[in-house]
Order: C-alpha cells, then sequence, then structure tokens
C-alpha cells in the first residue's frame, strides 16, 4: 500500500476538544477470525482481511459521531505495548510474569505480562506501526472523500518509560551488562531507547503523521501511595527518558500523552491523585497534551490543573469506558465548568478515562455502549466549547 506524505490540515490545536486515548473493543468477527488464526484454520492474509474490513468501520463510526481525531482502534494489537516493544530492535521475550490488578469490586486479578531482554542495542529497524498508519490514513481519506468531514489520524504508541520498564530488573542482558538505575549500563540502555524513538518519529512524520500519542503508565506511580516520597529522587529520570526521546520532532508534529493507572479487562492497578507530579508533569515534561482520569475518587482532585502553563492542554478523562453505564450530560458539563475554574477552558478539552480495549480482551461493555459513550463526549464538548 502506498501512503500518502499529506497531512491533513486542521485549524484546532490538537489534542481536539473531543478526543479519545485510541483504542476500541474488537468486534465478533475479528475475535473469530484471531482464534481461527491461532487454531491455523486461516492464513495471515485472511485475518489481515477481516482487521481490515473491521478497522475501515471505525473509522467510518468515528466520523459519522463527528470525531475530529481518527484511530484504528489498536484493533491490529494484542496488547497495548508489548506489540511495539517487541517491534524494537535488539528486543527480546525474557519471560512472563503476572502483576495484581483489581477489579471494580475490589477483588484481586493476575494480569499477564512480558519481561524483555536485550540481545543486542536497542535500536529502531522497520518503523513500528507503519502499515497500521498507512491503512488509517487510507481508510480516513476514503471516509473524507464521501462524506467531506476531514480526520486527523492519530498514532498510539507506548512511552519510552514504558519501554525502559519492561526490561527491568536490569540484570545482565547480553547488550548492557548488569547495572540498575545511575549505572552506566542502565545511561546507555535509555540514550538508545530514546534515540530509537527519535528516529520512529521522524519517519513517520515523513509518512505523514502529524498526531502521535504516547501512553506512559508509569508516570502515575509517583502519585500512589506506593511511590510516596519517590518523586523527588526518581521522577526527573523518567521525565528525561521521554523529553530525549521527543526533542527533536519535527515542529509540526503534536505528541501528547496519556497518564493511566491501569486498564485491563475493566480492573485497575494503581491510585493516587497528580498533586505529587502535576508542577513537573506540565512544566518540564515537553509534550502538547495530556490525556488524564478524572473519572472516580482515585484521580484526585482537579485543582492540579492549576499548575497548567499557556500553550498546552489537559483532556480531561472524565467518561469511564470500565463500565456500561453512560455519564449524565450535565454533570459532565459542571465537571469541566469546575476544571475551567483552575485552568482556562480554551485549554482543556473532553474523553474517555482510558481506551476501551487496552488488551484484545477489552473492558466489560458493549460496542454498542462504547459509541454511545463517544457521541456523549462529542456531544459535551460541542455544547461547551461549540
Amino acid at each position: 500500500m502506498t501512503s500518502s506524505t499529506a497531512a491533513p490540515a486542521t485549524t484546532e490545536v490538537v489534542p481536539f476538544h473531543a478526543d479519545h486515548v485510541g483504542s476500541l473493543l474488537r468486534p465478533p468477527a475479528l475475535r473469530r477470525a484471531r482464534e481461527q488464526r491461532a487454531a491455523g484454520e486461516i492464513t495471515a492474509e485472511q485475518l489481515r482481511e477481516v482487521e481490515d474490513a473491521a478497522i475501515r468501520d471505525v473509522v467510518r463510526r468515528q466520523a459519522e459521531l463527528g470525531l475530529r481525531v481518527v484511530t484504528d482502534g489498536e484493533l491490529r494489537r494484542h496488547y497495548w505495548h508489548e506489540d511495539f516493544i517487541l517491534s524494537l530492535g535488539g528486543v527480546e521475550v525474557k519471560e512472563a510474569f503476572t502483576r495484581q490488578f483489581h477489579t471494580l469490586d475490589g477483588e484481586p486479578i493476575d494480569v499477564p505480562l512480558t519481561r524483555v531482554k536485550a540481545t543486542a542495542p536497542v535500536h529502531l529497524e522497520q518503523t513500528v506501526f507503519a502499515d497500521h498508519l498507512a491503512f488509517l490514513q487510507q481508510a480516513a481519506a476514503e471516509v473524507g472523500a464521501a462524506s467531506g468531514f476531514e480526520q486527523t489520524p492519530k498514532l498510539t504508541m507506548p512511552s519510552p518509560n514504558q519501554v525502559h520498564n519492561t526490561f527491568i530488573p536490569l540484570d545482565g542482558t547480553e547488550a548492557y551488562g548488569e547495572g540498575g538505575p545511575g549505572t552506566e549500563a542502565d545511561a546507555r540502555l535509555r540514550a538508545d531507547i530514546a534515540a530509537a524513538y527519535a528516529e520512529q518519529l521522524r519517519r513517520l512524520h515523513a509518512q505523514g503523521l502529524r498526531y502521535a500519542q504516547l501512553d506512559d503508565v508509569s508516570l502515575t506511580f509517583f502519585g500512589d501511595p506506593k511511590g510516596e516520597g519517590l518523586a523527588e529522587s526518581r521522577l526527573p529520570a523518567f521525565i528525561d527518558l521521554f523529553n530525549a526521546a521527543i526533542a527533536d520532532r519535527p515542529a509540526d508534529l503534536k505528541v501528547a500523552t496519556h497518564l493511566c493507572r491501569g486498564n485491563y479487562r475493566s480492573s485497575w492497578a494503581q491510585t493516587g491523585g497528580y498533586e505529587q507530579i502535576a508542577d513537573r508533569l506540565f512544566n518540564t515534561l515537553g509534550v502538547d497534551g495530556y490525556f488524564l482520569e478524572f473519572d472516580d475518587e482515585r484521580s484526585g482532585s482537579l485543582d492540579v490543573l492549576r499548575f497548567l502553563p499557556p500553550g498546552k492542554r489537559v483532556v480531561l478523562g472524565l467518561v469511564t469506558t470500565k463500565v456500561p453505564a453512560l455519564e449524565d450530560e450535565d454533570a459532565l458539563v459542571r465537571r469541566i465548568e469546575e476544571a475551567a475554574t483552575f485552568a482556562p477552558l480554551e485549554q482543556l478539552a473532553l474523553s474517555g478515562q482510558c481506551g476501551f480495549s487496552s488488551t484484545e480482551e477489552g473492558n466489560d461493555l458493549t460496542e454498542d455502549e462504547q459509541w454511545r459513550k463517544l457521541e456523549l463526549i462529542v456531544r459535551v464538548a460541542q455544547r461547551v466549547w461549540g
């Protein structure tokens, strides 16, 4: 497939006033095709045909709702981060492990995850998700040509901190040797990760990407009681790695980040607000926008928005993606008005609190309920911002 290098123009700052984190529930036909592929009943090409059809459908649905942003729903991925990490050069699976999450009822569950090792210096081989972006661009162009409704494709990726964290503990990988935080081995690993991201963003920009989102679960750890006291000593290294990765991006490539407390089948991993990190998050992390969860008491107070400087936008994750119940429209407007007492209204936006399907299993709601949530986001945004 040949992708265009022309990027759609937009008169609005991104993130958009009505935006979404990116992942969407996998349609039943796609889930069946994945099972058939795993069982050897269909070919990789046949699976891709099903993926293509599903992505064309979700692109069309986003346009019909009036979303100016468009993603492919991460429909080709298994996990929101592992597909990307395992596509980097020098990276191989080390071991499987589990991390404890909690259901909305407070019950502990074990979530399967992967640790990796570096068998060679981490580097970018092929541009990760280049084919995903090309198809998204083509699908959005087809919808735009048919409807006259222009959308801006957004590509979501894990942050460089997520890549680094997947190597922990740093216990003697072949390429870097032993070394914890602050050692020469860790410094070389961080530098290689940052260089791989810089090249990734450069290549994606050349392909026409103008809106990237780097999701960072790790930053919320410093607001969790388990991370109390660590923000002063360790947060700067996380921000430095992120900044090194995006510092040389082209001026017209906008980068947002999403901070999440865990999202696996409607369960969560962390708690705590943004008070411990908000000042440095808004004023030293060099991104253009922040998708922040504010959908429940675990998210803390909106008053942290007082630290937001001019020229950046916070997307308020007030609509939960974990449960099917639809939020009250008037209540959402009141929460946005409350947020606007701490930061200018024009610097705020609205989205879901997280993706609907950070992993292919998806959260505990139906596709219809998902689309109603996105429709609500657009409706409220139009009411607030016009």
